[in-house]
């Protein structure tokens, strides 16, 4: 089973993003910073991570850019989840080593496709 690790500092978005990819057959685990996210990530890299961009101790892109430079953190699936919809925010997180890119609100559809396009 593939691993996906939920990293928002919102309990409901992780709860509802939590139910849609178990539904999918992964296995969740959460993280309400960035912060947190790389402390799991450096005991046990998921195979990919659902990742906000306003969080607090730690932003998604600061969290990004240290994974994507710790041995093994190129790995991951990232899928950025923001209410920024400004080309050059989404840029950026590209830039910096998302793979994909989701606007929030997301529905159940929207988490579905982005995920299955990543592991087709």
């Amino acid at each position: 089973m593939r691993t996906c690790l939920v990293v928002d500092d919102s309990s409901i978005v992780r709860k509802v993003a939590r139910r849609i990819l178990e539904d999918m057959d992964f296995v969740v685990d959460e993280a309400e910073d960035g912060q947190e996210a790389y402390d799991k990530c450096r005991a046990n890299m998921p195979d990919s991570i659902l990742l906000d961009w306003q969080m607090p101790i730690k932003s998604g892109l600061d969290f990004l850019r240290e994974l994507r430079g710790y041995e093994g953190g190129e790995l991951p699936k990232v899928v950025f989840c923001t209410t920024e919809n400004d080309v050059g925010h989404i840029a950026m997180a590209l830039k910096l080593g998302a793979n994909e890119y989701i606007l929030k609100p997301f529905d159940r559809d929207i988490l579905e496709s982005k995920f299955l396009g990543l592991w087709a």
